[in-house]
């Protein structure tokens, strides 16, 4: 996996409260930081994404969504 360089700007307390949390972890070494931040996007985006798909199913019955799972799992395997 390629990685792409950020700029980013926090705020000082924020940026102890990280360090220190790491730190207290063990994870004070080099790199610990960027795969925290990388971590913490992939989650954020998950979440969001997730909470996105169930309010826009908010109405669909359990049997619907069974069905497009099956549907999906289906279309995936012929590929």
């Amino acid at each position: 996996m390629s990685s792409v360089r950020w700029n980013v700007a926090v705020s000082s307390e924020t940026d102890q409260a990280l360090r220190v949390f790491l730190a207290s972890r063990g994870q004070s070494r080099k790199g610990e930081l960027s795969r925290f931040i990388e971590d913490a996007v992939r989650e954020r985006v998950f979440r969001e994404t997730a909470q996105a798909v169930k309010e826009q199913n908010w109405e669909a019955t359990p049997e619907e969504i069974e069905s497009a799972v099956v549907e999906a799992l289906a279309w995936s395997r012929k590929a």
